[in-house]
Parts: structure tokens; sequence; C-alpha cells
């Protein structure tokens, strides 16, 4: 069986075109941008821990107060904590929004 090996230079010339579609694909990340991204996800994190610590708080009454709730008081915290998850994330993003240093 006789297999023809590849011409060096047909080598070459994939591994240029290799790094020029890298480069025009791999774009770097500024500073701006990476400072949006960790405020994003800031965001994102209170937004679900104050939906999580409220929906836990309601649980926990429901389920140690010996009242017979359950489950209405871990709905309504839940409710609660969207709308104040809703409202921390607004709040927070237009402090970021009137933060002029970051820009």
């Amino acid at each position: 069986m006789f297999f023809a090996l590849a011409d060096d230079r047909q080598n070459d010339d994939l591994d240029r075109r290799i790094a020029d579609a890298k480069a025009q694909i791999e774009k770097p990340v500024t500073a701006a941008q990476g400072a949006a991204e960790s405020r994003g996800w800031a965001v994102a994190v209170e937004f679900v821990g104050v939906i999580l610590i409220s929906a836990f708080i309601g649980f926990a009454i429901d389920r140690w107060s010996g009242l017979g709730t359950t489950p209405w008081v871990m709905v309504g915290m839940l409710m609660f904590g969207f709308a104040a998850g809703v409202y921390r994330a607004m709040k927070t993003s237009a402090q970021f929004d009137a933060d002029d240093t970051s820009k």
C-alpha cells in the first residue's frame, strides 16, 4: 500500500489559513466588556438569591410553625421574593448605569 505524504508547503499554507481564521474569530475582551459582564452576573446572582432566600423562609415558616399553612406561605414568599428581586435588579442596574467611572 502506498501513501503519498503531503507537501510541507501545503501544510504551512493550511496552518497559516487556520491561524488567520482564528484571529478573525477570537477577539480580545476589553475592560469595559469584562466590567459589563461582571455587573450582569452580579445582578443575576442577586436576583436569584433574593428569590431563593425568600422561598426558603416561606418553606421554613410552613414547615415549622405548625399553623397548617402549607404551601401558601412559601408561595406568597416566593411571589414577594420575585417582586423584591425585580426591584433590586432594577435598582442595581440603575446604579451601574449612573456610575461614570466604568465607561
